[in-house]
């Protein structure tokens, strides 16, 4: 039997196995708000490494960093009535300006501070960017507009879940305006399709990029597109959104344009946003029972190095030996970048220093001490396999120089291996099935860890898909999305409405 470094594992409770992990790897802890998180220096910097990569994919296909308010006036969401019905119980609203002491030892809200027009905390920015395209688009040569930002934003959620559902969280916004109806829809998917490479090349999550149905879509948009990820409980994350908002908010907004013929048009507009619920699908799509398992692209440190210090004076030969195999780490690169390696010269024995690192996840751990350094060697741990057959932690004794220059591509295999454990378990977990009935039997034992039921689909709108939606709530199922790149018949007539098919779906239990 082996003994995991996390109190609980994925089997006994993937619950509290989550919490686990984001308490053990020292990710983040509760600030004292509710539905509030402190980021601490680990989980911040995996974001750190999410917002460089994205940032240079969403610079790549053109788009300009910016900044708009926290306070959004609450006009500016009355303007667009389907886009406010959508948000209007999750907004947070600044009345006053001030404080004043209660006469009993507290604070109180100042009467005389009361503000003209309440203020809304940012829950997205369509309506405030979008007030301001209205300012910058006058003409057809005054378009496309692309600008992106990176945020944090507050929907006042009921249920929370660190990283996964937050009532603040952090985030990208891309938004932009365009001349045609084509061009955004085309930009649409280009959106999405940076968050796929991203969230496939970079977090090594394999994903369903596809359509979102009609009762899913963006409040206000024409439509929308996801990316869904996989969990180990066979749940799926939506990990990423692409909106289509048609003219929808320009018209709200007042964003027209004088085209080449001198005549007054809508612009087309669209969105879309990643977030720190990211860190929450690599915990869940890579942790272990011993922690995370941090894919090489997006961890902060990619090799630390623990020296067995005992306290004694040789122990400044052995640091002054750590040193250089950082500096000649550095000097390596591997995935597109300078290896990342961390000295690990903190005060504690070195077993407890590396099943620290064990837990938070960092890619190869190196362990030195005195007999490795009399043999110019390191002990080398690949956090992707920790455990040889038979049971005892998989720690290879390498030369030095040897590990150094095979470095780049023991991170790049991790990383693939990270990614290709996860295909093969997302594949392994979307099962066809083609009458309700089958359904039913997938997902009666609500224990169980059924993963996606594919399913042949009408569309149907309105009356029909509300019909639609209860039936699955019943069993507590949603559905992700219509898969991008169908090709060949449905298959047999939609499970729900009898109908022809005219694509398939993916219908399962979600965060």
């Amino acid at each position: 039997m082996i003994k995991h470094a996390l109190p609980v594992t994925r089997e006994a409770d993937f619950a509290a196995w989550y919490q686990a992990v984001i308490s053990e790897a020292d990710l983040a802890e509760e600030s004292g708000v509710r539905g509030c998180m402190v980021i601490r220096p680990w989980g911040y910097g995996i974001w750190e490494r999410i917002q460089r990569l994205l940032d240079d994919r969403i610079k790549a296909v053109g788009y300009d960093n910016t900044y708009f308010p926290l306070f959004i006036p609450l006009s500016y969401f009355e303007k667009e009535a389907e886009h406010v019905d959508g948000f209007a119980k999750e907004m947070a609203v600044v009345t006053h300006h001030r404080l004043i002491a209660d006469g009993k030892g507290g604070l109180t809200p100042d009467p005389a501070a009361k503000l003209e027009e309440p203020l809304v905390v940012r829950p997205t920015s369509e309506t405030v960017i979008g007030t301001a395209f209205s300012r910058w688009v006058q003409s057809w040569r005054d378009l496309p507009v692309q600008i992106n930002q990176w945020a944090n934003v507050v929907r006042w959620e009921m249920r929370t879940r660190m990283f996964l559902r937050t009532s603040e969280f952090l985030w990208q916004e891309a938004h932009s305006a365009y001349a045609s109806a084509e061009e955004a829809r085309e930009q649409t998917m280009v959106g999405l399709e940076v968050y796929r490479t991203f969230a496939q090349e970079c977090a090594a999550l394999p994903v369903v990029a596809g359509e979102k149905p009609e009762n899913e879509r963006f409040p206000g948009a024409v439509a929308t597109y996801s990316i869904e990820a996989m969990m180990q409980d066979g749940k799926a994350l939506q990990a990423g959104t692409s909106h289509f908002l048609g003219t929808n908010f320009a018209a709200a907004q007042n964003i027209r344009f004088q085209n080449a013929n001198g005549e007054l048009e809508l612009a087309n507009t669209i969105s879309w946003g990643m977030s720190t619920r990211m860190i929450g699908g690599v915990i869940m799509v890579h942790g272990d029972d011993d922690g995370m398992r941090v894919p090489p692209k997006i961890a902060p440190w990619q090799v630390v190095i623990v020296p067995m210090l005992r306290d004694k004076p040789e122990d400044a030969e052995l640091i002054d030996y750590c040193k250089a195999l950082q500096a000649d780490l550095a000097k390596q690169s591997a995935l597109g970048e300078p290896v990342r390696a961390l000295l690990d010269l903190k005060p504690a024995k070195a077993a407890t220093k590396r099943w620290g690192w064990v837990k938070k996840g960092a890619p190869v751990i190196v362990e030195v001490g005195p007999r490795d350094m009399a043999g110019g060697n390191v002990s080398v741990v690949r956090r992707d396999r920790l455990y040889r057959e038979d049971g005892k932690l998989d720690s290879a004794i390498l030369a030095r120089d040897a590990f150094v220059g095979e470095v780049a591509d023991t991170l790049a295999d991790i990383q693939a291996q990270l990614f290709a454990q996860a295909d093969e378990r997302l594949k392994a977990s979307i099962s066809p099935v083609e009458d309700w009935a089958g359904v039913e039997a997938m997902f009666a034992d609500s224990a169980a860890r059924p993963g996606w039921a594919d399913i042949a689909w009408s569309r149907p709108t309105g009356a029909d898909l509300d019909k639609v939606v209860e039936r699955l709530k019943a069993l507590k199922l949603t559905i992700r999305n219509a898969p991008m790149g169908q090709t060949g018949h449905p298959g047999a007539p939609c499970i729900f409405t009898g109908a022809p098919a005219v694509e398939r779906v993916l219908i399962g239990r979600a965060y």
